[in-house]
């Protein structure tokens, strides 16, 4: 049962669902369980490893942090451990789809829930863009080895000069036409089936990890072999801060972890998936926390090899990562195309998983009727919101073909930010007002590092450009002013449509359904 419609505005912001409600939602749903501990964890490293390392670290490393994005990389990893903690607490307890946003539904209330869908927007749908701008640069590189050349007007973000070898042509860029291309693609491949997709996921990332792996060994024994050649590309390691915010020096080591901490979004994508975990209650913490541990560990190794083998100020480029197989030596120019591929295949799931964990958070919101009920239509064959993944496939498609991917990026780390440490705050205000509720992980050493969860999210927030924290005021305004226009007025929850389970009592006491005589009906 959900708590009583309350009065005033405040109150009505505020109501919210029972523990009960939400786990009966799990029970309830049309979607088909077919995802188990493994394809968890694989949806998390197919997320987490992709534009983070294969496109933003030379970017990062060129402009910012220099050979010191290695501490960059450890910064956002840790960043990452307190919010993955907090997800792993609230995924074991409250285990559907819908991750932050139904976890806020949940404990804080439906209009944090509303907030927090809309900086899911952010997460999801423009990460998903900014992944498929690097997908565009790979290919377009790869293309051109074989022979193939995409007219370079159509590789590029709208109005945006065209570059070549640092010097502008004096053209622009009309469109980014792979980019386009590939969401919609994607979003087909999604509109078919989560179990084909898992099956289609796992495939390359097994691809991707060999990839980063063989880069790994190679790239180590080569620097290793001649040590002396290559450490004078770490002096030095940090280097002197130019005079602006964020370029070089500790600023920008800290600018530096704000741009690739989005690559590691991965294992909160694992929490949309609850209502299609066979064991969400166990599954669901194994895959955030073995996700986020695997691909922290291949983040700082390829880190390494990467700023050792070549001069950072050479990394401001698309390919990063095969600029530095490049420099292995001629023998390895097979090598290098093998590496384009693996990127290519890497950015692939990334996109796949990022915008599948946006159709679920859609899907669930709609369900609660804060958004249209089209949103929630399931195709009777595929079994999935068929018609919600098409919007998002137009939604991020024309976003990778329209916007540069410093810009996408930066929108997308701020709203990754302030929902890591909504959700860390959701830890806090569920233990606080409900300690005693089954849990099937807590996070240790609370309730010290949830608070350092809030306080690092909300510090990386205020490294990036101020255009960008404008841009997120009035996104985030814009989005208050259509809940109480709209989802104020159409939510389930404040119809009093809601239902519970069959013999089931809710875990918050105050949700208990009351006897003839007005006493709470306690749990046997």
């Amino acid at each position: 049962m959900a708590t009583a419609a309350p009065r005033g505005v405040l109150g009505r912001m505020m109501l919210r669902k029972s523990v009960a409600q939400v786990q009966e939602e799990t029970r309830t749903s049309e979607l088909k369980r077919s995802l188990g501990p493994w394809n968890l964890v694989f949806l998390g490293i197919g997320c987490i490893i992709g534009a983070g390392i294969f496109v933003r670290t030379g970017n990062a490393a060129a402009l910012h942090a220099g050979p010191a994005v290695l501490i960059s990389y450890l910064i956002a990893g840790v960043v990452c451990a307190f919010a993955g903690l907090c997800y792993a607490e609230l995924a074991s307890t409250l285990p559907v789809s819908g991750s932050a946003y139904t976890y806020s539904y949940t404990t804080i209330g439906e209009f944090a829930a509303w907030v927090m869908g809309a900086l899911l927007l952010l997460e999801y749908g423009l990460a998903a863009s900014v992944v498929a701008v690097g997908w565009s640069g790979y290919m377009v590189s790869l293309l051109g080895d074989m022979g193939l050349h995409i007219p370079a007007d159509l590789t590029g973000p709208t109005g945006h000069p065209i570059m070549v070898d640092g010097v502008a042509t004096g053209a622009s860029y009309l469109f980014n036409l792979p980019a386009f291309l590939v969401c919609g693609a994607l979003a087909m491949l999604l509109v078919i089936g989560v179990s084909e997709s898992a099956k289609f996921n796992n495939a390359i990332v097994a691809i991707k990890v060999t990839v980063l792996v063989a880069f790994i060994i190679v790239g180590g024994f080569i620097i290793l072999k001649n040590l002396p050649a290559y450490t004078p590309n770490w002096d030095p390691f940090i280097p002197a801060p130019t005079g602006e915010k964020g370029e070089f020096g500790w600023s920008g080591i800290l600018r530096a972890a704000s741009i690739v901490f989005f690559a590691y979004i991965g294992f909160e994508a694992v929490s949309t998936a609850g209502q299609e975990a066979k064991d969400p209650g166990k599954d669901m913490p194994f895959g955030i926390i073995g996700s986020l541990l695997a691909c922290t560990v291949i983040y700082i190794l390829v880190s390494i090899v990467l700023t050792m083998i070549v001069n950072y100020k050479m990394l401001n480029v698309p390919d990063p990562v095969a600029v530095a197989v490049d420099a292995f030596g001629p023998q390895w120019a097979w090598f290098a195309k093998t590496i384009k591929v693996g990127a290519i295949i890497g950015l692939t799931s990334v996109i796949l998983v990022l915008m599948y964990g946006q159709t679920r958070i859609f899907y669930t919101m709609a369900r609660d009727g804060l958004l249209p009920k089209p949103f929630a239509k399931v195709h009777p064959k595929f079994r999935t919101p068929y018609i919600n993944t098409m919007l998002v496939g137009v939604i991020v498609a024309c976003a990778a073909g329209f916007f540069d991917i410093n810009t996408l990026g930066d929108m997308t780390s701020v709203g990754t930010l302030a929902a890591f440490g909504i959700v860390c705050l959701t830890v806090i205000w569920l233990r606080r007002t409900h300690p005693d509720i089954p849990r099937g992980y807590r996070v240790p050493l609370y309730p010290v590092l949830p608070a350092l969860g809030i306080l690092s999210c909300f510090a990386l927030i205020f490294t990036v450009e101020t255009r960008v924290l404008v841009f997120f005021a009035w996104y985030t305004g814009a989005m208050i002013v259509l809940y109480f226009v709209y989802g104020m007025r159409n939510s389930e929850l404040a119809k009093g449509h809601f239902e519970t389970g069959e013999g089931e009592f809710p875990l918050f006491p105050e949700d208990a359904p009351l006897d003839e005589k007005g006493e709470p009906i306690v749990r046997p």
